[in-house]
């Protein structure tokens, strides 16, 4: 195989793989062609498949629990109140372009979740995620690079904001704006800098998905026949399409490999299952008086000698177990503890929806998916409907089932399955499904790193 000089990844956050290579592989004939040329397929997710940990998981080659990241809201010990953002502090181990800098080369890395705080930078340059506050926050390495990319784009664009509202005209111009900024950014610098590793992150597909997906899926609940927003999601594809036409004639050099891939895919979304309203019921949780209204879950308002369980939502749920000896007032003995865990999954699985059907929810140990569990790991993960609904964590619903997100409208939740698409210099052609966990190895070998062995994931190619 020819050597590789140079690695592409260009992340398309929440790129679903029937989209891409089925229902719409004719109007994408850029990432067609990728395909054509090189190896392409399903990129399966960590558990659960959230932005993340995802990116993370890809880049290290590590899962969750190794990471001690579970989800976008990280539990950080064992308290209960200490429940916040997953940030860059949190990752402890070296990813890619980590191991590209101590082997002397440069990268660019774009907007890859997480990398706010800046922390240890590249050698090279990067600009931080969307979970940076503002353009006010130091989100540029070297710093003067904001000024430059400013100078020529505007101010960087750092997500869709309030990409859960009502007025989607409004949202999809952000959307497709961010995209076109974040595409033109990279554009400037793999012609500007020298590099070794391009890894790139655009969050448009994931918040358009979130966005539209009621107008286009007739399966969907709230779906409208002939909506003026039916074409929404499909324009963007192509639009991301168009826009990777415009990068790949920078990269497409006979030395560069390029990996398009996704942190996982996307579905409808049917509704969400009230957890704790759940718990409630089963006799699991206990509140010092019970609420008249949906309201957010309060902590505060827990009466912890009478709680064994208790709940987190978003687009899955977790499950803390309220532990003797662990929690701070912890009723459930170890003697308990198994028993326990077992029976609220039963329960769980065993749920059926507002119609009486099984729901189909699956709900794992932490110990069953993970080779380690740092950090205050949940006692149970559940995947509700098989990801068609979502955990909410609020309290005081009508009804164990709702249909309008607690966050704000919110159409789609994600799927097990992304995408991928690698093309490698003198390399391999066809289907192959992969793993987010494959992409660390695989991108050592293309770039001749010293391979990092006590990872997760096989060399693809190479």
């Amino acid at each position: 195989m020819p050597t590789t000089e140079r690695l592409a990844i260009i992340g398309l956050d929440s790129a679903e793989p029937s989209l891409v290579f089925e229902r719409w592989r004719t109007e994408l004939p850029n990432l067609a062609a990728l395909a054509d040329r090189g190896l392409w397929g399903r990129l399966e997710s960590c558990i659960p498949p959230i932005t993340v940990p995802a990116w993370a998981c890809m880049a290290s080659g590590r899962d969750p629990g190794e990471l001690g990241i579970y989800g976008f809201r990280n539990r950080r010990d064992w308290t209960y109140e200490n429940l916040g953002i997953a940030t860059n502090l949190e990752i402890r181990v070296p990813r890619l372009w980590d191991c590209v800098t101590q082997a002397g080369r440069p990268s660019i890395v774009v907007a890859v979740p997480p990398t706010f705080p800046l922390r240890n930078p590249p050698m090279g340059c990067m600009l931080t995620c969307f979970l940076t506050p503002s353009v006010e926050s130091a989100f540029a390495h070297p710093p003067e690079l904001a000024a430059e990319l400013a100078a020529r784009f505007g101010p960087y664009r750092l997500d869709a904001e309030d990409f859960r509202t009502s007025d989607k005209a409004a949202l999809l111009e952000r959307i497709n704006a961010m995209t076109r900024q974040r595409m033109a950014i990279c554009r400037h610098l793999v012609s500007a800098r020298p590099w070794s590793l391009l890894w790139l992150v655009d969050l448009g597909i994931d918040r358009v998905h979130h966005g539209f997906w009621q107008y286009m899926d007739p399966e969907h609940h709230r779906y409208v026949a002939g909506h003026p927003l039916a074409g929404a999601i499909r324009e963007h594809y192509r639009l991301v399409d168009e826009e990777l036409g415009a990068l790949l004639p920078l990269l497409d050099d006979g030395r560069t490999a390029i990996w398009v891939v996704s942190d996982h895919g996307a579905k409808r979304m049917d509704g969400g299952l009230c957890i704790n309203d759940w718990l409630i019921q089963e006799g699991l949780l206990a509140l010092k008086s019970l609420p008249t209204a949906p309201q957010p879950f309060d902590l505060a308002a827990v009466d912890w000698s009478r709680t064994r369980v208790w709940g987190e939502g978003g687009y899955y749920a977790r499950l803390y177990v309220n532990k003797a000896g662990r929690e701070p007032r912890g009723i459930v003995s170890d003697a308990e503890y198994e028993p326990l865990v077992c029976e609220v999954r039963r329960r769980l699985e065993g749920l059926v929806d507002h119609r009486d059907r099984p729901m189909g929810n699956r709900a794992y140990r932490p110990a069953e998916l993970y080779r380690a569990t740092n950090g205050a790991a949940p006692d149970l993960i559940a995947l509700l409907g098989d990801l068609h609904w979502r955990g909410v964590g609020s309290v005081g619903n009508p009804s164990l089932y709702v249909f309008d997100a607690d966050a704000g409208p919110d159409d789609a939740n994600h799927a097990q399955q992304g995408m991928h698409i690698l093309v490698a210099p003198g390399g391999p052609r066809g289907e192959l499904d992969a793993s987010i966990y494959d992409v660390f190895p695989t991108s050592q070998r293309l770039l001749g790193l010293p391979p990092t062995t006590d990872v997760r994931g096989r060399v693809l190619v190479g």
